[in-house]
């Protein structure tokens, strides 16, 4: 009986420890309520928050991209432009882009007109205490970019308007003086036009009115070049010609994919130099406030020469670890030549079984021009 207590005994405990349940052990933090709770889930909340930050971040940026905005973008074309033929080769080709185009009137009439979509919902970090990645006002919607289309005897009617009253108190004929909009022009078919308006052979043998052969005759390229002069410089307008749909089409193709890349373009642009990292740079040499880490500097502008290895250039620091050393040494020189050879002949660690050599005179020579020359025009390396 003495011998079987203590199995028994070990046996209950071993039972006993297995069938202790965890609930019996009490927290201290259970006193602490509900206040202890929330300061654990916004101290999570906060820690989880540049995960969700960076992920809202590359989502914003993806939908910057030029080939998610091109899908934003809204052609709207005046219903004026659908009467023309080729207009056919235009709606084909917004439609092949991929941007959205709606056939809604606009003012001036026959002009496309471009505006943007801001995502909904617009890409914001999403934690209140942290600013948005990307600007609200690169979402903003953009129509101010506008095109004009122009019949060739209407554009030329408006370059007499130009060529003869030109002046502060004209106004660019084709648009309205209330439109705040940025136009382009473009007129298709005036080469064409021109030369149509010339007269034949025939028809300059048959007597004609002087005053209508003045009419016909009044406006040609040099009076269009003129107004594409004044346009330019004085109405900040650009006028494209061409020669048929096709040529416009392709313009304006070119147009909307320039407009779908110019919110991640404006975006790279405001973050302050953003191809700088933190850090030690990649090529550099980090020198420290005590002056740490410039003879590595200086052992690197001198690598910078050309046929210039690290064996060398540690033989040059090794003799003198700072430029000013050098420069010491060159103003205690009483010749030219004796500053141009001075490091000539300062010895290079070689490995075994290699020759010995020297740092050489043509090396010497381009540190000390480059060290002493005031010319910024001067060509050290004469091999180059």
């Amino acid at each position: 009986m003495a011998r079987v207590g203590p199995g028994r005994a070990r046996g209950s405990r071993r039972g006993r420890s297995q069938r202790r349940p965890p609930t019996w052990e009490i927290s201290d933090s259970d006193a602490e309520g509900p206040a202890g709770s929330e300061a654990d889930s916004e101290a999570a909340a906060r820690a989880r928050a540049p995960a969700e930050e960076r992920g809202a971040a590359a989502q914003a940026l993806r939908l910057l991209r030029p080939e998610q905005a091109v899908r934003r973008l809204v052609v709207r074309v005046d219903p004026a432009i659908l009467e023309d033929a080729g207009a056919d080769i235009l709606m084909e080709a917004l439609g092949t882009l991929g941007c959205e185009y709606q056939v809604e009137p606009q003012c001036p009439a026959r002009s496309l007109r471009w505006c943007r979509v801001k995502p909904d919902p617009c890409p914001r970090s999403p934690c209140p205490w942290m600013s948005p990645q990307v600007p609200p006002e690169v979402w903003a919607a953009d129509e101010q970019d506008l095109l004009l289309l122009l019949e060739p005897e209407e554009f030329l009617q408006g370059v007499v308007q130009l060529t003869q009253i030109c002046g502060p108190t004209c106004s660019v004929p084709w648009v309205p003086p209330e439109s705040h909009a940025c136009p382009h022009l473009a007129v298709i078919g005036l080469d064409a036009y021109l030369w149509s308006r010339q007269p034949s052979t025939q028809e300059m043998r048959q007597p004609k009115n002087p005053a209508v052969a003045c009419a016909e005759l009044a406006v040609g390229w040099p009076e269009v070049e003129e107004a594409l002069v004044l346009l330019q410089l004085w109405a900040n307008l650009d006028v494209l010609l061409v020669a048929s749909w096709q040529e416009l089409s392709q313009h304006v193709c070119a147009f909307t994919k320039a407009l779908a890349q110019r919110p991640f373009r404006q975006h790279r642009e405001s973050q302050a130099f953003s191809f700088c990292v933190a850090g030690r740079w990649a090529a550099g040499e980090q020198v420290a406030r005590d002056g740490t880490g410039l003879r590595g500097a200086w052992r690197q502008q001198i690598t910078q020469f050309n046929r210039v290895s690290p064996a060398v250039a540690e033989a040059v620091v090794s003799a003198f670890p700072s430029p000013r050393l050098l420069q010491q040494a060159y103003a205690a020189c009483s010749t030219e030549q004796e500053r141009l050879a001075l490091l000539a002949d300062l010895p290079v660690e070689a490995g075994e079984g290699v020759r010995p050599r020297r740092v050489g005179p043509d090396l010497s020579r381009r540190i000390y021009l480059f060290l002493t020359t005031t010319d910024p025009d001067l060509l050290l390396d004469l091999g180059s």
